[in-house]
């Protein structure tokens, strides 16, 4: 067990978080085991995960995928793409995805075609390449989202809530669930001034550039290792 260590412990959470093609089906029983191996995931949580993963192995892949759009792309309440609670639909988020794209880059990671830098599976792949302490405190910054996040799966009934509680967990981060509103969107409850300043991160050149995540105002309109 190495409980100070988190660079795969994340990587593997991410990739648990993405869609479940026949590969990732394939290859997650590698990221439970690194899990196990870096020790940051308490016990408990990761035989859940190792549930989860066991029953991808029992169902129909068509069914695993068909159930994480369901879960994921069916409303805001359950979204990984961490600006949909943030900012919305507000102008806002266009300079917000830029600014944390350039973060991105300025560490060396550079994203798929497809993807967007506020997906919670790539915030965690960043957060893998810095060290430790700030490899929390990065995910200590969205730790309220991911809790808004975990009461609408639970709400649902959806084993997905243990990726993200292990993620919280890993990063010692308290789980607690935000009861989500009866309306599809998250806006509201963070319409507030800014939630946080930005974690400082270690970039390539060994500068630090900050993570900018900031509530909405009133006003607005991989690889398993």
């Amino acid at each position: 067990m190495h409980p100070h260590r988190l660079t795969y412990t994340l990587r593997a959470l991410a990739f648990l978080l993405r869609y479940p093609d026949h590969e990732v089906r394939a290859r997650a029983p590698e990221a439970l085991q690194v899990m196990a191996e870096e020790g940051a995931v308490p016990p408990g949580r990761l035989r859940r995960l190792q549930a989860l993963v066991a029953n991808w192995q029992r169902q129909d892949g068509y069914d695993v995928e068909a159930a994480y759009v369901e879960t994921f792309d069916r409303g805001r309440s359950t979204s990984l793409h961490l600006f949909e609670h943030v900012h919305g639909d507000s102008r806002e988020r266009g300079p917000a995805m830029i600014d944390l794209l350039r973060t991105y880059e300025a560490a060396g990671l550079h994203l798929r075609s497809h993807e967007l830098p506020d997906y919670l599976p790539v915030l965690l792949e960043f957060a893998s390449t810095q060290p430790p302490d700030i490899a929390r405190g990065l995910v200590g910054e969205v730790a309220h989202i991911v809790n808004a996040v975990v009461g609408a799966l639970l709400r649902r009934r959806s084993a997905y809530a243990d990726v993200l509680m292990a993620v919280l967990e890993a990063c010692g981060q308290t789980v607690e669930p935000v009861e989500p509103d009866d309306e599809p969107g998250l806006d509201a409850s963070w319409a507030e001034p800014e939630a946080f300043g930005g974690c400082p991160v270690a970039a390539a050149t060994g500068s630090e550039r900050p993570v900018h995540l900031v509530r909405r105002r009133p006003d607005a309109t991989a690889s398993v290792v």
